[in-house]
């Protein structure tokens, strides 16, 4: 079996708030979705792909965890036991 999926990231800049919203996407990916924001101090330059970057790793960082949450819950319902996911 070969299943592929894809992360698509989009952003929302308003020159001190950045947001990100990471999704899976694919015809057998769950519908799980991550979101990051990130805040420009007043001191920092404006650089977006900076506030982009970190958008980014905080909504990835949320998905990853919804996607261990959803694995563990579906480990638990088929073997009727607590799930333990290592990593």
């Amino acid at each position: 079996m070969r299943n592929h999926w894809d992360v698509e990231l989009s952003f929302e800049e308003d020159g001190v708030h950045t947001r990100c919203d990471a999704r899976l996407v694919g015809a057998r990916a769950p519908g799980l979705a991550g979101h990051g924001e990130a805040l420009r101090s007043a001191d920092d330059r404006p650089l977006a792909r900076i506030g982009e970057e970190v958008a980014a790793w905080r909504a990835l960082d949320d998905l990853s965890h919804k996607l261990r949450a959803q694995a563990a819950g579906e480990i638990q319902d088929e073997g009727h036991r607590p799930a333990y996911l290592v990593y």
